[in-house]
């Protein structure tokens, strides 16, 4: 058994933050976070948005392209680093929201690889035949982690969510290759959840997103290419075999450095961090969704996605579209 993608949705909310925007704030200019990281807007949360609200939006409109009915799931996996709260978990909420009661429900924490990890869970529940159908979803409303007075990190974030549906069918591929690093957890850190939102002066930044741009950099263009080669190798795939790279959508030089060491063109490396910056677990999901409206994908098309992020934790799956 294999899960299927068979529908995807996404959800973005409507305040939007141009560059020009963040000038305001820090010491920075569009041409300086264009030229560095690719980012031109970000999405930010106001009004009743919070992490459950975007996810259980995503998942409404991840259903709608199905063709399903909230009460057909079986499992609802959400991957988050940022929800407004500890308990209920995000994924009961979204449960709630659109009427999945017969949903198993819990959420994941692999920061930025969060939904490729949550991905692989819900394989592994539908491929042993313990569910048939699930919804998994990545949702990030980090403006809330983060301290805007920071130039290192409030230019790369934003919020969103994106959903996608599987139901388990008899044919089909899927394989995964994760890892993590432990010993790295310090250069990309977020350290309680009592911030104060927007605070002027915060006075421990430690408990706000901290982060080491240049080795997370680093290890983002050394693992990213790595551990793809590594899937492939396992799958006895060549690059070339592969039909579109979804990677997460972190900054535009380190998608482009990934398609360099794999000595690949950029056709096969769609982008969209301009419109919404890094939005962590919510960033390839998104994506997914934007190609599948634009009808980008084809039956039996083979789909590599990866992603990285704090733990630290990076990996790489194939599926057939």
């Amino acid at each position: 058994m294999v899960g299927k993608i068979c529908g995807t949705g996404s959800y973005a909310p409507a305040l939007v933050w141009s560059n020009n925007k963040l000038a305001e704030m820090v010491d920075t200019s569009d041409e300086w976070i264009r030229e560095r990281t690719g980012i031109a807007r970000r999405h930010v949360i106001s009004g009743i948005e919070d992490a459950a609200y975007m996810a259980a939006q995503a998942a409404q409109e991840a259903l709608k392209s199905a063709g399903m009915r909230s009460k057909e799931i079986d499992l609802i996996l959400v991957a988050t680093m940022s929800s407004e709260g500890i308990m209920p978990c995000t994924a009961c909420e979204v449960q709630g929201k659109i009427g999945a009661d017969r949903a198993t429900c819990f959420d994941m924490n692999a920061a930025c690889t969060g939904f490729l990890y949550a991905l692989n869970t819900a394989q592994a529940y539908l491929g042993q035949g313990i569910y048939r159908t699930a919804i998994v979803i990545g949702v990030e409303s980090l403006s809330n982690q983060l301290n805007w007075k920071d130039r290192s990190t409030c230019i790369l974030f934003g919020d969103g969510a994106g959903a996608v549906v599987l139901k388990a069918q008899d044919s089909g591929r899927y394989a995964q290759v994760t890892h993590s690093d432990g010993t790295r957890g310090e250069v990309l850190t977020c350290s309680s959840r009592n911030q104060i939102r927007f605070e002027e002066n915060p006075k421990d930044q430690s408990t706000y997103m901290q982060m080491d741009g240049g080795e997370v950099f680093k290890f983002a263009v050394s693992k990213v290419p790595e551990v793809i080669r590594e899937l492939l190798r396992q799958e006895k795939l060549s690059a070339d075999d592969i039909d579109y790279y979804i990677l997460h959508q972190a900054n535009e030089r380190i998608v482009r450095l990934a398609a360099k060491r794999l000595k690949l063109g950029m056709d096969k490396f769609p982008m969209n961090m301009e419109e919404y910056g890094n939005t962590s677990s919510a960033s390839i999901p998104i994506l997914l969704d934007e190609l599948n409206k634009k009808e980008i994908f084809h039956n039996g098309d083979q789909i590599v996605i990866s992603g990285f992020g704090g733990g630290l934790t990076y990996g790489a799956s194939l599926m057939e579209w």
